[in-house]
């Protein structure tokens, strides 16, 4: 019968075989939740922003429908990171804004009081940060879905544009053809949301 000591020893063997696991099952878990930086109070006055920026009209959905906050959610949570503390005071400045000169929210404010709001801060000492929100809008929307904005392709049908291909037929290259979609992302077939 084993001595009781033998059965807790650990070999250095099993120690490298389990450290690898460890690792990969880190990685797997990070991609499969993406990571947010906004607190809900905060997203929502994103959305109000970014939905005067490209509202909705009778051609589509707007920035909010192609998930541009989401967008710039994550990347303020993952490549932007250093950006974080400046935009969620930029944020905290809007709403500031709208609270001494409406005495409401941002997001509680009528479409027409937002964009006199945001009109006054692309033309004032805001403009850095209306200019950086309407960057990352634009790119929210018209990225490729992976990043978390161009919901269902929306941002991309908006401009007709087809998606991305590693070829095309002779057809398909005349000029008075309309280029047919191809829904999917560059990173496969799961990331349009």
């Amino acid at each position: 019968m084993p001595d009781e000591k033998d059965q807790f020893q650990i070999t250095r063997r099993t120690v490298i075989a389990s450290a690898t696991f460890v690792p990969l099952a880190a990685l797997t878990a990070a991609a499969q939740t993406p990571q947010t930086a906004l607190s809900p109070a905060q997203l929502k006055t994103l959305e109000a922003f970014v939905d005067r920026i490209v509202p909705k009209d009778e051609l589509g959905p707007g920035a909010v429908g192609c998930g541009a906050a989401t967008y710039i959610d994550r990347a303020l949570a993952g490549a932007l990171a250093a950006e974080k503390t400046a935009f969620l005071d930029g944020l905290a400045g809007v709403d500031a804004l709208a609270r001494s000169t409406h005495n409401a929210a941002f997001a509680d404010l009528t479409p027409e009081q937002r964009d006199a709001l945001l009109t006054s801060m692309e033309n004032g000492a805001a403009r850095q940060f209306f200019a950086r929100v309407r960057r990352l809008t634009l790119e929210g929307m018209f990225s490729d879905p992976y990043y978390g904005g161009n919901k269902n392709f929306a941002g991309w049908d908006l401009i007709r544009y087809p998606g991305p291909r590693l070829a095309v037929s002779p057809e398909e290259q005349k000029m008075g053809t309309p280029p047919r979609p191809y829904r999917r992302s560059a990173y496969g077939t799961n990331n349009g949301h």
